[in-house]
């Protein structure tokens, strides 16, 4: 049952992803025009979304991220408390400062593999949760799907970064932590990069055994 309300409540939301009154949805382009896996529209939005972690260097125009972060905000959220707050960051010079700080804190931790924060990404979303709301957690998982099958339907490619609140919440990324301006009652989650894809990497299996009915 909670496998099914929250597929159906990113589905619903998507079905108006870029469809504002003063604009068409034809003008964006899918990330993948092959149509063959499902005919619904939806669903193969769904079904060709790719995680991607190479970005072109070409910015984000500003009203297609405003389509994309109202396509999250519209996602479902526990007793309509939208116990989320976001801060969107597409400042060269703070991505710039972030890389540079980010390369520091991977070498001290004798990281393998020392890259990019946001894979060169022009825009990345910060997403906190509510300290205070027990379920605020899933509130912030639902909006951020909702944001990224929105940009996947518009030609535009994601990343779901989980791993740099580590960076955020250590020494090094305090002082950019605090830039961010979350309220005391919240923390930061994970944070998704956006940009326009440079890589259309192919889908990586998934184990459907995991999905059980109960009788």
């Amino acid at each position: 049952m909670k496998m099914s309300f929250v597929f159906m409540g990113i589905v619903g939301v998507v079905l108006s992803v870029g469809c504002r009154k003063d604009t068409s949805c034809s003008q964006y382009e899918p990330v993948c025009a092959d149509t063959s896996i499902v005919k619904n529209e939806v669903m193969n939005t769904i079904l060709h979304r790719r995680s991607i972690r190479k970005f072109q260097s070409r910015p984000l125009e500003k009203e297609k991220m405003a389509d994309i972060i109202k396509c999250g905000v519209y996602a479902p959220n526990g007793k309509g408390l939208q116990s989320w707050e976001v801060r969107i960051v597409d400042n060269p010079g703070f991505l710039v400062e972030m890389d540079s700080v980010y390369s520091c804190f991977m070498k001290r931790n004798e990281m393998k593999t020392v890259q990019q924060a946001a894979y060169g990404a022009p825009v990345l979303v910060f997403i906190a949760y509510d300290t205070t709301y027990d379920l605020s957690q899933v509130d912030c998982g639902l909006l951020g799907g909702n944001m990224m099958l929105a940009a996947s339907s518009m030609g535009i490619g994601s990343c779901c970064l989980g791993g740099i609140c580590r960076f955020f919440n250590a020494p090094e990324g305090l002082e950019l932590l605090k830039r961010l301006d979350f309220p005391d009652t919240h923390r930061l989650l994970y944070a998704i990069a956006f940009g326009y894809p440079d890589e259309m990497p192919k889908a990586k299996t998934r184990n459907m055994e995991k999905v059980k009915y109960v009788e």
